[in-house]
């Protein structure tokens, strides 16, 4: 765990962060006391929490594999990235193309911190602390503009995300925002907490409102996953939007299957035109 000590300026190791929450649930070290209670109690609620983290960090490792093998793509965006763990995006992009370049955005400066002294000797890669919504200030960034070139294909990525964007912030709109930005063959891939019980969904987004202060969003439905990508004209990869660990399964699952679905990740993967 981090010493108080060696914390980045900002961080308020007394209230939850879902970064860090999500970094607990991967058996992470960059989390604190309070992310740890808030996971006891939240697994308390939805007791396949654990096991949808997992099987959500599985989904990551696949789509980023198949988007650089089959697509060819060598560029990446992680929007709301969270904390560093085993295999993240670039290393996996750069397993089949040492070339690939990388931007992850994170407004947590633990990420920024955290990311940013493990990718101190990677000059395709870069961290830069930001807020997802902000669109204008991502793609104008120095970290963007060095690495991202939109003139070719690139994949943007909201992997578990916007579940923390309230919907006054717009979710559709981001995803539109960040697809007219991009050049066609480029891939989106979106994936967000649903369930069809409406006590789940408000239980739990009443729940981490307050825990991480107003750092949510809310759990809502897979008809509004299939809007992400029907509003904003995305062409669906298979096979389709499904539960996370139904996308391209591999044939030796890693992670243990979820027990049960009082929520689910769900999304895929979607073409620019």
């Amino acid at each position: 765990m981090q010493a108080d000590n060696e914390l980045p300026y900002g961080v308020n190791v007394q209230t939850p962060s879902v970064a860090r929450m999500y970094d607990h649930l991967l058996d992470g070290k960059d989390n604190f006391a309070a992310d740890r209670a808030a996971c006891d109690h939240l697994l308390q609620q939805v007791p396949s929490m654990k096991h949808l983290a997992l099987n959500n960090r599985e989904f990551l490792r696949r789509v980023v594999r198949v988007i650089a093998e089959d697509y060819g793509i060598r560029q990446f965006i992680d929007h709301g990235s969270g904390l560093p763990t085993q295999d993240n995006v670039h290393e996996i992009a750069q397993r089949v193309d040492p070339s690939s370049r990388v931007v992850y955005v994170d407004t947590d400066p633990i990420v920024r911190s955290v990311g940013g002294a493990l990718l101190e000797t990677n000059d395709r890669t870069a961290v830069l602390q930001a807020d997802m919504r902000d669109t204008e200030e991502i793609f104008g960034s120095e970290p963007v503009t060095r690495l991202i070139d939109f003139r070719q294909p690139v994949a943007a990525l909201f992997v578990s995300v916007l579940h923390c964007i309230p919907d006054d912030d717009r979710p559709l709109e981001l995803i539109r925002r960040v697809r007219s930005r991009l050049a066609s063959g480029s891939i989106m891939v979106i994936c967000q907490l649903v369930s069809e019980s409406r006590q789940v969904r408000d239980g739990v987004s009443e729940f981490m409102n307050r825990e991480t202060r107003g750092h949510w969003g809310r759990v809502r439905t897979q008809a509004d996953v299939q809007g992400y990508f029907r509003d904003s004209d995305l062409t669906l990869l298979d096979p389709g939007l499904v539960e996370v660990s139904r996308w391209r399964p591999a044939e030796t699952a890693a992670a243990p299957p979820q027990r049960s679905f009082e929520w689910e990740e769900f999304g895929g993967a979607g073409l620019v035109g």
